[in-house]
């Protein structure tokens, strides 16, 4: 049957020649002939146009037959349909363009058909067979090898073809016009080269026919120039290679090289009448517009007019007295949140910021120069707010500092290497960009270096707090030697002293910021040569510089550890990353004595204050928690010989600041993993293992674990209340982490190790600071999982019954008897457990010390029945409120890692509400009477001048002062510890737990427990009035609302109260809190405020609606300027109505940019992604459907108002999505995004569409719809390559249908090449 059919098909493919023949021999009419071949077609079944057809007229005219009246027929066949053009057109490329010069009419006749037939594309797309003879077309040019994309998609195919022609033409007049040689490539995809072809066994021409061919060849030169330019110039073609140049940039990059080498060498084209050189290089330019005029009008294009005029750099901004440093706004929220001690994260700041500034770089559409210093100033702007602080008990400059001469230079480090690894990837496709891509790299450091020589105009933000302004001096000291000639002898200054300093050295903040960006190889020492950067003489430094003292210089010439040694770099931190690694070395291979001096080295100046190496002083610490198991060790037995070492790195990180430094360079995964073997091992020790130290200090097994298990609590938020976690409705605000949640991301950051490829921030050394890359689990640590399920448990639920004579009975009695042994004397049973009497004296011959000589992780498995019972008798009066403190301080004494459980149980038993209030009447509990008022007055000051109304607010002073009695137990236990060095790593660890359960107690809990504090610590005053005014917020959720609208009226400059001063940063983020006015608290800036409180809010997902609303209230404020509705009524009345140039349309955008920057800001530092990703799935598309107008937003007015509504939401939808989406590829940023963008373009194709039913004025609609395709467009083109392609073209439909082609278009340009083939489809199908 097959044998049949092929013969069938080659009777009919012969037959066809013999057609052909015959009427070639009688010359017959070309139509006639096309008819008699249509025909004979259809009669054989051969369905039109044929492929097979095409090829064998081809193959029969070239060469043997190429005769005019055969390449008639050849036209004739086209004009009817019966062969493909685009076919027919590859097929005599491949045999044409070689022989073009031994053939020159054949090649004139080519072009002609070229543009008779490339330029009507959209009745061969839309014709039969279109498919297989796009298949044929591949074949024939084998255009998917050539261009490496899948052969599948004819229109992608189509869009091969195309640039192919293009492309080969252009090839093909390099090598007539003897260019071809500047090309830099020298491999063709195609055969370019003219050789000669002996025809009809002549050998030769007479002079007139070689004549006639040399001037057909100068003609068909020009004649190709003009083809090129006409598929520049056409509507469509023009397009499709638009698509070309998007989706095949290498390709192209090679395409264009040769095509400007045409355009300046090209003889043909100075004696071309219809083309120039300059028309030919404009055509075919990135900047070219492939948009007709007539689409000016488009929404697309009043948008980006309208970006380009209200941008915050353009004078219209200027004029309304915004700051380029408005732009940033985002960057200054975050880095003011990060400042919060209270919350630990798992993702390093740096990482974070590079996002941030990639999202606002791309969205403000600025150079790099102005983003880094964007940068720069909100860090600075940090450290300004933080020079004269209130004093509390969490210090905030060194984090402040470490976020700017720390984290800013590694943030910008790493955006220049991820440019630069970026650029020589794309060398590596395409030679031709390495040149490029080095001047690219050299172009984004010098944005750099002029950033930074910029920050000598912001002489306001430079000068340096008190604190650290001898180290500023030290760097301007650094730079003037350095001018001088003398001998800085490589960073070290130990031998100046500030005395020996001259007086008019004087440093700032920009002398760190060099010195930090020089340490990381971003500057070199030619910026102590910029102008003012040094304002002292050569002949004001000391010539003398005699006893030198000990320092880094010292311990690298090879010093021993002295005590005067050790003493000088503790306090001093390393300028290199060579000082830390010698320090490292002794840590590992020294003495005991010196491993001990080590860490101390290691855990001082260098970790607080070493801004230059930071990141790698906190990589060697965290190293050094996972020592190396020794060869002949068995077993864990090794890390008793290391214990005193490590104690000290325990007792040196978990102070409040370090543990944040930890947080910010986002080791706080690693740190976890390397605590938690330490804290099962030391915590199984038996307490009779006992270290002495050189000193004379005996440390215990226990003294060791308490201070590994408190540093560890430290990483997670362990005392968060339940009732927080499992609100009905409640969405999770910022990282709640847990363990598994830390030991998770330490292990896939361990999985990771090797990845060469991936970004730098990823490949840090942070992932070689573990001795193993072997994954860790909990289920490793059995007593550390055995604690936290009984945490968890006792979180959730009361206790279970204590079964007697146990051994955990048998521990709890003998904690009973050693807390409460005055108690007990009288021999009575005050306290009962499990239901059965429990005699607190216990056998007067039994050695209550020995039933507590037990490992540590024993004693925690038993103290909350300990504590439930000692509560018990508390309640019932059998133990007064003094004695439970005192008894409590005992078992903290005992074991302080005992805290963590006290913690834990309190907490848990205040939100069940079992327990009596106690009344704190200065007899039986603390009395706070003597400062309550003052601390209510306060409280209800800095509301009041914040802006914030809450009538809601009882008076504290109104009501007797109580707590819960597990409250006022914790409260009285911490009021008990002296602060010290000794206790601050212990109170720091109850005080958050402390804060964060107070906030979740009714009103006046909180001014209470400050009132406690204040009396204790006069000089924490303020701080504590402070924490106390956000604890209002956690009880009104309709004082959120108004802090917020306070937010937005500030930052807008809206706002007439006495704090805000023209709005922008300054007006929403202040100076910080504090007594900086006399008489009392200086006022908070609102942001501040919120930004303390934000975490606290139990249910998030109202913040959507508020926001959203008041986004939309302050985009009418800005179109009304302030006016009110009476005056609008008014305006609306006369005769005129009112005109909308009476406020500038570039202004009001300005400002409506500013207003969604903060919006986006607000949302995603309130609930993190999975709030963005609730709101642009859920909320926003709630928002359209429902109706918001108001009555009297009709008109101009209202139009305008509708207009800037649309846009407003349209910048905050894409901040907030850049924010937690990101703006790289998809290999870079969180795998949820193609889910979220997908459902929201899913719901803009719908409801354009028609399916949806929206509530929202159109106007409206439109705007937000073309605003926010246009900046997808324009600044997150990669987040199209996510999107499925049915979405994709739903929404291209819907957008066709409202007439933004233009719109349409360049969003299908920057899906990719999977939707390349739609969109060239599409724009043959409408012509456009």
């Amino acid at each position: 049957m097959e044998t049949n059919t092929q013969q069938q098909h080659h009777s009919i493919w012969t037959g066809v020649i013999e057609l052909t023949k015959m009427a070639q021999y009688r010359s017959t009419d070309p139509l006639t002939w096309a008819v008699q071949l249509s025909s004979t077609l259809s009669s054989a079944g051969v369905s039109l146009p044929s492929i097979e057809v095409a090829k064998i007229i081809v193959d029969y005219i070239c060469w043997e037959n190429n005769v005019p009246i055969t390449w008639k027929f050849l036209e004739m066949a086209l004009t009817m349909k019966i062969l493909p053009p685009m076919l027919i057109l590859a097929l005599l490329s491949v045999r044409v363009i070689s022989c073009r010069k031994s053939q020159p009419a054949a090649y004139r006749i080519f072009l002609e058909l070229l543009k008779r037939h490339a330029f009507s594309l959209s009745s061969q797309v839309n014709g039969q067979h279109y498919h297989k003879i796009m298949e044929s077309v591949d074949d024939v040019l084998h255009l998917s090898k050539s261009f490496n994309l899948e052969p599948s998609d004819p229109g992608i195919l189509v869009v091969e073809f195309v640039f192919s022609i293009v492309w080969q033409l252009v090839d093909a007049s390099l090598d007539d016009e003897s260019l071809l040689e500047l090309v830099p490539r020298k491999s063709f995809k195609w055969p370019i080269k003219s050789h000669d072809m002996d025809i009809d066994n002549h050998n030769s021409f007479d002079e007139k026919t070689a004549k006639c061919h040399e001037g057909l060849h100068k003609m068909n030169t020009l004649l190709a120039m003009e083809v090129i330019g006409d598929l520049f110039g056409n509507k469509v073609t023009s397009r499709i290679l638009y698509l070309a140049r998007r989706n095949m940039p290498v390709s192209w990059e090679s395409f264009v090289e040769g095509l400007q080498i045409l355009a300046v060498n090209s003889s043909a084209l100075r004696n071309s009448k219809n083309i120039t050189a300059d028309t030919l290089l404009i055509l075919t330019s990135d900047a070219h517009s492939v948009f007709s005029r007539d689409s000016n009008g488009s929404s697309y294009q009043q948008f980006r007019a309208l970006m380009a005029s209200g941008s915050l750099l353009s004078s219209s901004a200027q004029c309304l007295g915004a700051r380029h440093s408005a732009l940033w706004l985002p960057i200054d929220i975050f880095l003011e949140d990060t400042m919060d001690g209270s919350q630990v994260v798992a993702r390093s700041a740096t990482e974070t910021l590079i996002g941030l500034v990639k999202a606002l770089k791309a969205v403000n559409q600025t150079t790099w120069q102005d983003a880094f210093l964007g940068l720069w100033v909100a860090a600075l702007r940090l450290v300004q707010r933080e020079r004269d602080p209130s004093e509390g008990p969490v210090p905030r400059l060194d984090t402040c500092l470490c976020l700017l001469l720390s984290i800013t230079p590694l943030a910008i480090v790493n955006i220049i290497e991820e440019e630069e690894i970026f650029l020589m990837d794309e060398a590596e496709y395409c030679s031709a960009n390495q040149k490029n891509g080095k001047k690219v790299s050299a172009e984004l450091r010098n944005d750099l270096v002029s950033s930074v020589q910029q920050l000598g105009d912001y002489e306001g933000l430079l000068t340096p707090p008190g604190s650290v302004s001898s180290v500023a001096n030290q760097a301007a000291t650094k730079a003037m030697m350095f001018l001088s000639g003398l001998s800085v002898g490589s960073g070290y200054l130990d031998g100046i002293t500030l005395s020996d300093k001259p007086v008019n050295c004087a440093g700032n903040m920009r002398h760190l910021i060099v010195e930090a960006c020089i340490a990381r190889n971003l500057l070199d020492t030619s910026a102590y040569t910029w102008p003012g950067y040094v304002k002292g003489h050569s002949n004001q430094i000391p010539r003398s510089v005699t006893g030198q003292m000990p320092g880094w210089l010292s311990l690298m010439k090879g010093s021993t550890l002295t005590p005067a040694l050790i003493s000088a770099l503790v306090k001093t931190p390393a300028s290199s990353l060579a000082e830390l690694e010698k320090v490292y070395e002794i840590a590992i291979n020294g003495t005991g004595e010196e491993k001990i001096s080590a860490a101390k080295v290691l855990c001082g100046a260098s970790l607080t204050r070493g801004w230059n190496i930071q990141e790698h002083t906190v990589v060697f610490i965290t190293r050094l928690l996972s020592p190396p198991v020794p060869a002949e060790s068995s077993g864990e037995s090794y890390l008793i010989g290391c214990a005193p070492y490590l104690n000290v790195i325990f007792l040196g990180v978990t102070t409040i600041d370090c543990v944040q430094i930890f947080s910010i360079h986002g080791l706080v995964p690693e740190l976890a993993g390397a605590l938690m073997p330490l804290c099962e091992f030391f915590g199984s020790c038996s307490p009779s293992i006992s270290w002495t130290l050189k000193s004379g200090e005996e440390l215990t097994s226990h003294a060791i674990f308490s201070n590994a298990f408190t540093l560890l609590l430290k990483l997670w938020r362990f005392y968060q209340p339940p009732f927080e976690q499992v609100l009905a409705g409640k969405s999770v605000i910022g990282t709640r982490l847990t363990p598994e949640d830390l030991l998770h991301v330490c292990n896939s950051r361990l999985a990771s190790v090797g990845n060469s490829r991936q970004e730098p921030t990823k490949r840090l050394s942070r992932l070689s600071s573990m001795p193993s890359t072997e994954p860790i689990f909990m289920d490793s640590f059995p007593k550390l999982k055995l604690w936290y399920r009984q945490h968890q448990a006792c979180m959730a639920s009361p206790l279970s019954s204590l079964v007697p004579r146990t051994p955990v009975y048998q521990i709890f009695d003998g904690l009973l008897n050693m807390m409460f042994r005055k108690v007990n004397k009288g021999g009575q049973s005050l306290i009962s457990a499990s239901s059965e009497s429990s005699n607190l004296s216990g056998s007067a011959v039994e050695d209550i010390s020995l039933r507590v000589k037990v490992p540590a992780w024993d004693i925690l498995e038993a103290v909350p029945y300990v504590l439930d019972a000692a509560l018990t008798a508390c309640a019932h009066g059998k133990l007064s409120p003094r004695e439970l403190a005192t008894g409590l301080k005992d078992l903290a004494d005992f074991l302080p890692a005992s805290l963590a459980a006290i913690v834990s149980y309190f907490s848990a038993e205040v939100t069940r509400g079992v327990w009596k209030p106690a009344s704190m009447n200065g007899t039986d509990w603390p009395s706070p009477a003597a400062n309550l008022a003052m601390i209510e007055q306060h409280i209800h000051k800095i509301l009041a001048d914040t802006g914030v109304d809450v009538p809601s607010l009882g008076a504290v002073g109104s009501a007797p002062a109580t707590l819960a009695l597990p409250l006022a137990a914790l409260v009285s236990l911490t009021i008990t510890y002296k602060l010290d060095k000794e206790t601050d790593g212990y109170l720091n660890l109850v005080g958050p737990a402390l804060n964060t359960l107070a906030a979740g107690c009714p009103w006046p809990c909180m001014p209470i427990i400050s009132s406690l504090w204040a009396q204790k610590v006069k000089r924490w005053s303020d701080f504590l009035v402070f924490s106390a005014s956000n604890n209002v917020f956690q009880h009104d959720s309709q004082a959120v609302v108004q802090l917020l609208r306070v937010c937005f009226r500030s930052t807008l400059g809206l706002n007439s109260s006495p704090i805000i001063n023209g709005g922008g940063v300054g007006a929403l983020l202040g100076h910080g809190f504090g007594s900086h006015i006399s008489g009392g608290l200086a006022p908070v800036a609102p942001g501040i405020l919120y930004l303390r409180v934000h975490r606290s809010v139990k249910n998030v997902m109202f913040m959507s609606k508020e926001i959203v609303t008041l986004l939309m209230d302050s985009v009418k404020e800005i179109a009304t300027s302030g006016l009110s509705t009476e005056k609008l009524e008014k305006q609306k009345k006369a005769k005129y109505g009112m005109r909308y140039n009476q406020v500038s349309l570039a202004a009001a955008m300005t400002r409506v940019k500013l207003a969604a920057s903060l919006g986006s800001s607000i949302v995603w530092i309130t609930g993190g992604a999975n709030f963005v990703h609730s709101l642009i799935k859920e909320y926003l598309p709630t928002w359209f459907i429902s109706v918001h107008e108001s009555a009297y937003e009709k008109g101009e007015l209202g139009g305008i108002l509708a207009m800037l509504r649309g846009y407003a939401l349209a910048y905050f939808s894409m901040l907030s999505g850049t924010f937690a989406l990101g703006i790289g590829s998809a290999t870079t940023v969180p795998k949820r995004r193609p889910h979220v963008l997908g459902k929201h373009l899913a719901f803009l194709a719908s409801a354009l569409d028609g399916k949806i039913s929206l509530g929202c004025c159109a106007a409206t609609w439109r705007a937000y719809v073309t605003g926010f395709v246009s900046l997808i467009v324009g600044c997150a083109p990669a987040w199209m390559l996510d999107v499925d392609i049915h979405v994709l073209k739903s929404l291209s439909k819907g957008l066709r249908k409202w007439g933004e082609e233009e719109l349409d278009l360049a969003l299908l340009g920057v899906s990719g090449s999977r939707a390349m083939g739609a969109a060239a489809e599409l724009i043959i199908e409408n012509g456009v």
